[in-house]
């Protein structure tokens, strides 16, 4: 790799972490050259302003965590081992998290709700490609007879992912992960009581 694209990698690899931790709005220049150690003209010199960077930088965040969720869901066999690999990859939130400052597309959707189009719109991307996954998932457990024929899946996952993001949100808000352990648990109680035919 040249020695400008190692710079621009480092510029996207610390801005993501600082957007991830601080938020977009909240993050200044000066804190992208404080956290990247690369002075005005030197992160100019590879972006044009900071919204560029911020959209890279999700972008960054996102594989981050898709990677992680691909490595989970690989090693499980049934659909409902592949749906809690979500939530497996998010067990310990509040200490150690797929990537610095919890869920870059909750912290993103949150921030940019209202006050920038580019980032929601990255988001909404991001929460439409989860969503086909879980359906997916959800759509072979039908097939091979682990789930019922008649579950509705989009309201399947629907639901797993407002578990999710809503076990993120509460965990980190009160510094305990016990609320996204309780979201495992209900999840997993609710599969087995309400969609299993089999298990395999």
């Amino acid at each position: 790799m040249k020695k400008g694209d190692k710079t621009r990698e480092h510029i996207i690899m610390k801005s993501a972490e600082l957007f991830n931790q601080q938020g977009f709005a909240g993050s200044s220049l000066n804190d992208i050259i404080a956290a990247t150690g690369i002075q005005k003209g030197g992160i100019y010199r590879h972006f044009h302003n900071k919204d560029e960077i911020a959209l890279e930088a999700y972008n960054y965040a996102a594989s981050i965590v898709g990677n992680r969720l691909s490595e989970a869901i690989g090693n499980e066999e049934s659909a409902t081992g592949r749906l809690l690999a979500f939530f497996r990859v998010y067990e310990d939130v509040v200490n150690n998290p797929p990537f610095i400052g919890g869920c870059p597309l909750q912290n993103t959707a949150v921030e940019s709700d209202d006050t920038h189009p580019t980032l929601r719109h990255r988001a909404q991307q991001g929460l439409f490609v989860t969503l086909d996954m879980i359906k997916a998932i959800i759509e072979d457990g039908i097939k091979n007879g682990e789930f019922k024929t008649d579950l509705d899946v989009d309201a399947l996952a629907t639901f797993a992912f407002s578990l999710l993001e809503g076990g993120i949100m509460l965990s980190k808000l009160e510094g305990s992960n016990r609320h996204m352990h309780m979201n495992i648990a209900s999840l997993s109680s609710y599969l087995r009581q309400c969609c299993f035919r089999r298990v395999k």
